[in-house]
């Protein structure tokens, strides 16, 4: 893998790793006490927050895997297409998003290393 390709994919995949703490551990909270002001019922704040959770998970699990990736670069292996597969989808869910709800700068998190990732796939290989 090109030098470049492996600054951006460990870039991308510190900044998911990042996100879903922040996601979690800082977004929930916030989320689950406007919620209660507004007394929405108890099992659709658990359904929403085994969702939310979720999201941090999957956060957590794809920026674990660009790091792997970049770091399984170095062997034979070519990482075009997962790098290209977790970049794609950010993008898509972040353009998706922003033209549903219209745009808000929480999009950022899923645009920035959705770019990031998907010029790493694109860099050809050598």
């Amino acid at each position: 893998m090109s030098r470049l390709r492996t600054v951006l994919v460990v870039a991308a995949g510190l900044i998911l790793i990042a996100s879903s703490a922040a996601h979690s551990l800082l977004g929930w909270p916030q989320l689950s006490m406007r919620l209660a002001a507004e007394h929405v019922p108890a099992d659709l704040v658990a359904g929403l927050a085994m969702g939310w959770h979720f999201a941090g998970v999957a956060m957590l699990t794809l920026g674990l895997i660009a790091l792997w990736l970049a770091s399984a670069a170095q062997r034979p292996l070519s990482v075009r297409m997962p790098v290209g597969i977790i970049g794609i989808a950010y993008l898509a869910f972040g353009t998706g998003a922003a033209a549903a709800f219209g745009f808000d700068f929480f999009q950022v998190v899923f645009l920035v290393p959705g770019v990031l990732f998907t010029s790493a796939a694109l860099i050809p290989d050598r």
